[in-house]
């Protein structure tokens, strides 16, 4: 008797399981990118995790979605300039971006007041809430805006440099996760993109640009919190006469890792591909809202379109971690490339309006160019991301990565002065597109040309260290840049003694 309950009982608990398992197996879809977080933060910190939400989901990817459609409004409706001009302006208020190594070594080796990041960080805040602030308020002349728009930019940026050096040094401890946290970067930020554009348009609609300025001033006031609560270590009696030998220190040692042909090599392709890549964003802004040569669409439309392409840049990430992250980079950088220059071909599509000729309405198949677009361009940044965090040597990572980044930087500058020449010879203005399409044909033919320049990209296993032992290990015992200091330590610290 008691066999058969107790066989009774063994298979009603086998049926029970049964019918658990394909019920788990459906949560772990949605479960399994919790793991990885919490993998991620068990690994490295959970501040490590929270630093990068902040700095990448909330000031540049909500912050940067709603500061992007409002400045071009802004320049467009406000300041009524010539798209030309505005691709120019925009890299003007790049620009801060392009000397973020400065700030790296400030962070670093000048402390202010006994502390090496919170007076950064309020520094940070003050200058994004006292822009915007302004904007939202006045009406003011071209030329100010201008510094206004570059010192909110300043802002985000100098906030921005303790989170990349964080990310450099880890990548550098855990270089099998080095690739993860390039995914968790790019997928804050997508997320944090995605939002701010779907919310983007209503504001512009509602409040106008100049309303929408206002509301940046929280993504500011965040970085300017977080300076006042980070428990940092205090270092009162600090030798400032050695400042001036701490720079020529990290300057002659950032030479000396530039000047080896691992580092130097793959620098030289990550600018041309950028560079080469013309930037004519603003063009395709005014022809998106002209009632006469263009669709006309609305604030609202822009925003939601403009979050399609985070959706693009989201799902690019998610390949990538998930399928792609593994592959030689040159293998990647070779298919990325060329298909980012073949996704080009759906902007001449949709000037030329042969979509409609197929049955496309405009606003469908701008959403299928946005995000196929993104996604494509996705895929070729992130292998350039892990390579460029693969190339810092210990003791100089922050700087150094922030360095490299410039490079992209630059790049992009070029691209977008780049973009705007081309805007202006082709005669392309608020109310001219004539030439447009031929302005897409010129940028998707140069998309394709640094493939040329590929054999500069290592081939080998992405996941392996690029730097030559010996540089690794001469840069361990640096003083150059204290490693301790590179890492949210002081939040780490403040939140284990609570």
């Amino acid at each position: 008797m008691e066999e058969t309950d107790n066989l009774v009982v063994s298979e009603e608990i086998e049926a029970v399981a049964e019918e658990k398992v394909p019920r788990w197996r459906g949560c772990d879809f949605f479960w399994a990118p919790v793991q990885w977080v919490k993998m991620l933060a068990a690994e490295m910190h959970w501040s490590f995790v929270l630093g990068v939400v902040i700095g990448y989901g909330i000031s540049q990817g909500l912050g940067g979605a709603l500061s992007d459609v409002a400045t071009k409004y802004y320049m467009k409706d406000v300041q009524k300039v010539q798209p030309s001009e505005s691709q120019v302006y925009s890299g003007i208020i790049y620009i801060p971006w392009i000397v973020k190594p400065i700030w790296g070594l400030l962070t670093d080796v000048l402390p202010v007041a006994g502390y090496r990041r919170r007076p950064y960080l309020v520094l940070a805040g003050i200058l994004g809430v006292f822009s915007m602030l302004v904007l939202s308020f006045y009406k003011v002349h071209l030329v100010l805006a201008l510094v206004l728009l570059t010192a909110g930019t300043a802002g985000v940026v100098i906030g921005d440099v303790v989170i990349d050096a964080c990310v450099a040094q880890n990548s550098i401890s855990h270089p099998s996760l080095a690739a993860d946290m390039q995914s968790l970067c790019a997928l804050s930020e997508s997320t944090g993109g995605l939002v701010g554009f779907v919310i983007s348009g209503i504001f512009v609609h509602r409040l106008g640009p100049m309303g929408v300025f206002a509301l940046l001033t929280i993504p500011a006031g965040l970085m300017l919190l977080l300076g006042n609560f980070l428990d940092e270590p205090h270092t009162p009696n600090f030798a400032y006469r050695q400042v001036s030998q701490k720079f020529l220190d990290a300057g002659k040692a950032m030479w000396t890792t530039l000047k080896i042909p691992a580092v130097w090599r793959p620098c030289i392709y990550m600018y041309s591909s950028i560079a080469l890549s013309l930037n004519i964003r603003d063009g395709m802004f005014y022809w998106y809202t002209d009632a006469d040569g263009g669709p006309s669409f609305s604030e609202e439309t822009v925003g939601y379109l403009f979050s399609v392409g985070s959706v693009g840049y989201f799902l690019g990430a998610i390949l990538f971690q998930h399928g792609l992250k593994d592959h030689p980079f040159r293998d990647m950088l070779l298919w990325t490339q060329l298909f980012f220059g073949l996704s080009g071909m759906l902007d001449l599509v949709l000037i030329l309006r042969l979509n409609l000729k197929l049955g496309v309405p405009d606003y469908f198949f701008a959403v299928i160019d946005e995000g196929v677009s993104r996604l494509i361009g996705t895929l070729k940044l992130m292998p350039l991301y892990v390579l460029c965090s693969k190339l810092c040597p210990s003791g100089i990572e922050g700087t150094f990565f922030a360095l490299l980044m410039s490079i992209e930087n630059i790049g992009n500058l070029s691209a977008s002065w780049g973009g705007g020449l081309l805007l202006h010879i082709l005669g392309v203005t608020r109310t001219q597109f004539g030439n447009l399409w031929l302005a897409i044909l010129i940028r998707n033919i140069l998309r394709i040309s640094p493939l040329c320049l590929l054999f500069l990209v290592p081939g080998g296993d992405p996941n392996a260290s690029l730097l030559p032992d010996e540089v690794l290990a001469s840069r361990e015992g640096t003083e150059t840049v204290e490693p301790q200091h590179i890492e949210l330590v002081s939040l780490v610290n403040g939140a284990e003694a609570k």
